[in-house]
C-alpha cells in the first residue's frame, strides 16, 4: 500500500516536526511505501525565492500605495515610508532574496562568504525597519559575522510586509499559534481558507507536488482496489487552515482514490469531541493520540478497499437529524464494517462515525511500537532549511540556530501531574520509555547521512536515567552528537550528573517553573520545591549547560501579589546566574488539564469555569473562568523585564518599576535565592566528600600530566594541580582509563578497586578528584 505523510505550513522554520518521522517508521515497519512531504518548508521557499517576491510585488503594489496614501492623509508618516520604502526597493528585495536565503541555509546553492560583505555594507541592498534597526542598535561596528542576523531580520521584514498589504493572517511560525477555535464555529474557519498565502501561493505547492495531470502520480496506488493513505499532521491550531486546504485540494484532484486522516497535537486536544460533518469535505478520518493502533486497525478493516465504494452497508454511527435512521450515503458507502475503530472517527457529509478507545490487544502493540520505533528522516533534505538567528541570547538562539533532528527519549511525561497539563491525554499520562540503543544507533546513522549532528529531544520531560543512558552511547561513540531538550528541575540532577552529561552531548536544557514560589508549586502540584528547582540548574550552570525557563502567570488561584512574589524570585534566578533566558505564559484552562478533572470531583470551589451554550463552538479544550482577565495587565510589564534580565540588564530594578500601574511589593526574602544556592552547595560538597564507588566512578577531565610528584591536568578550561605520593604515581594513569570511551574502563576499575583496598587511605586523595574531573553517578 501506498502511504503519504504531509505537513501542511507553517510550523518551523529551521527543521522538519518529528511526526512524519515517526509515521514514516511506523509504516515502513509494516511493509508499506511511503512518502514523506514536508509542504511547510515547500512553502517558504515559494514566497522566498526571487519568482515568489516577484509574484507578491505585483500583487501587492496597488494596494500597498493606497495604504501609504491612506497613511499620509492621516499624518501616519511612519506607516507611509514603511511602505513606499518596501515598493521601491522591490526589484532589490527580489534581486537579494536567494542570497539571503542561501546566507541562512549555510551556502548550500552556492558560496555566499564572500557576498555578505557586500550584503552588510552596500547601499544598494535592500534595508527593511528591522534591518536598519539591528544595524543601529549593534555595539560593535557591523561585521561580515552579522550576515545571518540581518539576513533573519530580511525575512522578518517581508513577513511584516506580507502581513500588512497580502495576508494578515500570515506569520513565519505558527508554532504555538493561537486562532481562539474555542470561540469559532467551523464555518468561521473556512472561510479562512480563502486567505491570500493559501490561494495564491501554497496552491501551487500543492500542484507542484500533487500534479493530479501528470499521469500515473506517485501518490495514487497502482492498485486499482486500493486506496492511498493520506496522513496530514496537525500539531497546532496555526497549522489546521493549511491542513484543510491540503485535504480539500486532495479530494478535489484524486477523489476516491485516496483515504485521507488527520492527525496530531491539535486533533487530539482541541477535535476529540469533534462531530463535525463538514470535515467529510477534507478528511476522511480524525486519529487520535500516537495513531499507531488506529491505522493498525484502519488497515485490516476494509475501509481502504476501493471495491467497497460499490457497497452500501450500515454501520453504527452517531444519529443525526438529517439521517435519523443511520443510513448510509454514497461517501460513506465505502464503510463495510459494523465495528467502531480503535482512537479513528470516521466522517461522511450525513453521519460522524465513533470510535472506541478501548482495545487491549491494539495498546499493546501500539506501546510496542513506540518503545522500538525511531525516527525515519529519509525523506528529509536539511539543507532546505533556514537556520535564523533573531536574538544573541544563546539560549533563545539555539532554538532556531540549528537544523536540529527531532526525536523522544520517551513517550509522555514521567510526572503527569501538573495541575494546568492535560494530563487526562495520551501524549502525557501515557508514559512509554523507548529503547534507547537502537534510537542512539538511528539516529547516529542519520546525523551521519544528513550532515546535522544536533539532536532536539521533543520530551515532555526527559526521562533522567533514560538520558544518561544516551549520553553514555554518545561518549562510546566519541561524543559525535549535541543533544537538547525538556527536562524537570528536580534533585536528581546532581552536580555529577550534569557534569556527565555535559560530557556526553547535553549544550542545554528548559523546563517548567510555572509558579516561582514555593506555595505555588504546591497549589499546581508541579512535584518538586523550589530548593530542588534552584540546585538542579545549579548543577547544569556549573556544569557549562545553557537554562531555560517556562513560568505561567494568570491562575485561577493567583493574586497580584502571587505574580509578583514569582517574578521576583525569577529576577533573583537571573541575577544570581542560574539562568539563561525564560519565556512567559498566560494561564489557560483546558478541558483535558488535571485541575478541570479535579473540579468536576468537587475539589477547588474557588476555581468558577464558565461554559459557553449555543454558541457554534468547533474545538472545545480551551475552557474560560470567572476572573481570568484581570491578570491581562500584568502581560506587557513581564515580558518588558524578561528582555531585559536576558540580556543581563536591569537586573537590580524594583520588579514592580517594570508596569505602568501600581503593583505590590514582594514579600518573600531578598536572599532567597542565594540561600537556597548555599544549601546546594553545602549538598555538593557533602557529597563530594563521600568515598568513591569504582563501579560509578568516570574520569571526564584531560589527561593527566605527571611533573615531580604533582598531577596537573584540565577541566571544563581550568587547569588543576595535586599533588601525590610517589608510590601512587600510577593513579594518574588509572583516573584516566576511567573515561566513558576508553577500551580499558573494566580493567581500570577493577584497579581502582585493588588500590583502594590495599590502602584505604587512597579514598582521601581520590576525592580532591571529586568536580575537578571525576564524576561518580
Amino acid at each position: 500500500m501506498k502511504v503519504i505523510i504531509i505537513q501542511p505550513p507553517l510550523v518551523q522554520l529551521n527543521t522538519a516536526y518529528p511526526s512524519g518521522a515517526y509515521l514514516s517508521s511506523f509504516f515502513k515497519k509494516l511493509g508499506h511505501e511511503v512518502k514523506w512531504y514536508d509542504l511547510s518548508i515547500k512553502l517558504f521557499h515559494k514566497i522566498f525565492s526571487k519568482d515568489g517576491l516577484t509574484k507578491l510585488f505585483n500583487l501587492t503594489q496597488n494596494k500597498a500605495l493606497k495604504l501609504a496614501q491612506t497613511a499620509r492623509t492621516s499624518g501616519d508618516d511612519n506607516t507611509f515610508s514603511n511602505l513606499m520604502s518596501y515598493l521601491s526597493q522591490s526589484q532589490a528585495w527580489i534581486n537579494w532574496i536567494d542570497l539571503i536565503i542561501n546566507i541562512l541555509t549555510d551556502g548550500t546553492n552556492y558560496s555566499s562568504r564572500e557576498l555578505c560583505h557586500r550584503f552588510i555594507f552596500s547601499p544598494d541592498a535592500p534595508r527593511g525597519m528591522r534591518m536598519n534597526n539591528y544595524l543601529e542598535n549593534l555595539n560593535h561596528e557591523a561585521s561580515v559575522d552579522d550576515a545571518r542576523f540581518l539576513a533573519t531580520m530580511a525575512l522578518a521584514d517581508i513577513a511584516d510586509y506580507i502581513t500588512a498589504v497580502f495576508d494578515k493572517e500570515f506569520a513565519l511560525i505558527r508554532y504555538g499559534e493561537s486562532i481562539t477555535v474555542s470561540e469559532t464555529s467551523f464555518s468561521q474557519i473556512e472561510k479562512g481558507l480563502s486567505s491570500p498565502v493559501l490561494t495564491e501561493f501554497y496552491k501551487e505547492v500543492l500542484e507542484d507536488v500533487f500534479n493530479p495531470t501528470s499521469g500515473l502520480h506517485p501518490v495514487v496506488s497502482e492498485s486499482t482496489n486500493q486506496k492511498t493513505l493520506v496522513c496530514i499532521t496537525v500539531p497546532f491550531a496555526g497549522t489546521f487552515s493549511a491542513a484543510l486546504y491540503t485535504g480539500k485540494y486532495l479530494k478535489s484532484a484524486f477523489g476516491d482514490s485516496l483515504f485521507i486522516c488527520a492527525g496530531g497535537g491539535f486533533i487530539n486536544t482541541e477535535l476529540r469531541d469533534c462531530n463535525e460533518r463538514s470535515l467529510a469535505n477534507y478528511f476522511d478520518a480524525l486519529s487520535y493520540d500516537r495513531g499507531y493502533g488506529s491505522y493498525i486497525d484502519l488497515l485490516s478493516s476494509s475501509f481502504l478497499n476501493t471495491a467497497a465504494s460499490q457497497k452500501t452497508t450500515e454501520c453504527s454511527s452517531i444519529k443525526t437529524s438529517e439521517n435519523p435512521e443511520n443510513k448510509p450515503d454514497s461517501a460513506a458507502s465505502a464503510i463495510t464494517n459494523d465495528r467502531k475503530l480503535y482512537k479513528l472517527k470516521l466522517f461522511t457529509l450525513n453521519q460522524t462515525y465513533e470510535h472506541t478507545d478501548v482495545n487491549p490487544d491494539l495498546q499493546k502493540l501500539e506501546d510496542e511500537y513506540t518503545a522500538s520505533l525511531t525516527p525515519d528522516f529519509t525523506d528529509i533534505d536539511f539543507s532546505e532549511y533556514p537556520r535564523v538567528c533573531d536574538d544573541i541570547n544563546p539560549m533563545q538562539r539555539m532554538w532556531s540556530d540549528g537544523t536540529w533532528i527531532k526525536a523522544y527519549l520517551a513517550h509522555g511525561c514521567y510526572w503527569h501531574r501538573c495541575a494546568f497539563c492535560d494530563t487526562t491525554l495520551d501524549y502525557v499520562k501515557a508514559y512509554k520509555p523507548t529503547k534507547i540503543q537502537p534510537l542512539y544507533e538511528s539516529l547516529k546513522t542519520q546525523c551521519q547521512e544528513k550532515n546535522v549532528y544536533g539532536i532536539h529531544f521533543v520530551d515532555e520531560a526527559l526521562p533522567p536515567k533514560a538520558l544518561t543512558e544516551f549520553a553514555l552511547l554518545n561518549m562510546s561513540e566519541g561524543n559525535q552528537l549535541s543533544f537538547w531538550g525538556n527536562v524537570r528541575f528536580e534533585k536528581v540532577y546532581s552536580r555529577d550528573m550534569a557534569d556527565f552529561l555535559s560530557y556526553g552531548g547535553l549544550l542545554g536544557v528548559s523546563g517548567g517553573i510555572e509558579i516561582a514560589t514555593g506555595t505555588g508549586l504546591n497549589e499546581i502540584n508541579k512535584g518538586t520545591d523550589l530548593n530542588s528547582i534552584v540546585s538542579a540548574c545549579c548543577a547544569f550552570k556549573e556544569a557549562g549547560i545553557l537554562v531555560h525557563a517556562y513560568m505561567i502567570y494568570g491562575y485561577w488561584q493567583q493574586g497580584d501579589l502571587d505574580t509578583i512574589n514569582s517574578m521576583e524570585t525569577l529576577r533573583q534566578l537571573y541575577a544570581a546566574g542560574l539562568l539563561d533566558s525564560s519565556f512567559w505564559h498566560k494561564f489557560v484552562l483546558t478541558r483535558h488539564s488535571g485541575i478541570y478533572s479535579e473540579w468536576q470531583q468537587g475539589l477547588h470551589p474557588e476555581l468558577k469555569p464558565v461554559e459557553i451554550k449555543n454558541a457554534g463552538i468547533f474545538a472545545k479544550n480551551g475552557l474560560h473562568f470567572e476572573g481570568e482577565n484581570k491578570s491581562e495587565k500584568f502581560g506587557r510589564g513581564l515580558n518588558i523585564a524578561l528582555q531585559h534580565w536576558m540580556h543581563g540588564e536591569g537586573l537590580n530594578k524594583n520588579v514592580g518599576k517594570w508596569f505602568d500601574f501600581k503593583t505590590p511589593q514582594p514579600n518573600i526574602p531578598s536572599d532567597l535565592i542565594e540561600k537556597a544556592i548555599a544549601i546546594y552547595e553545602k549538598k555538593r560538597d557533602e557529597n563530594f566528600a563521600q568515598p568513591v564507588n569504582p563501579d560509578k566512578a568516570f574520569w571526564l577531565g584531560g589527561k593527566l600530566l605527571t611533573m615531580n610528584n604533582t598531577l596537573i591536568w584540565n577541566y571544563k578550561g581550568e587547569l588543576f594541580e595535586e599533588r601525590i605520593p610517589s608510590e601512587q604515581k600510577t593513579i594518574s594513569e588509572i583516573l584516566w582509563q576511567l573515561n566513558p570511551s576508553s577500551e580499558n574502563r573494566k580493567k581500570a576499575v577493577s584497579q581502582l578497586k585493588d588500590v583502594i583496598q590495599k590502602n584505604p587511605q587512597i579514598q582521601k586523595l581520590i576525592k580532591k578528584f571529586r568536580g575537578r574531573g571525576l564524576c561518580v553517578l
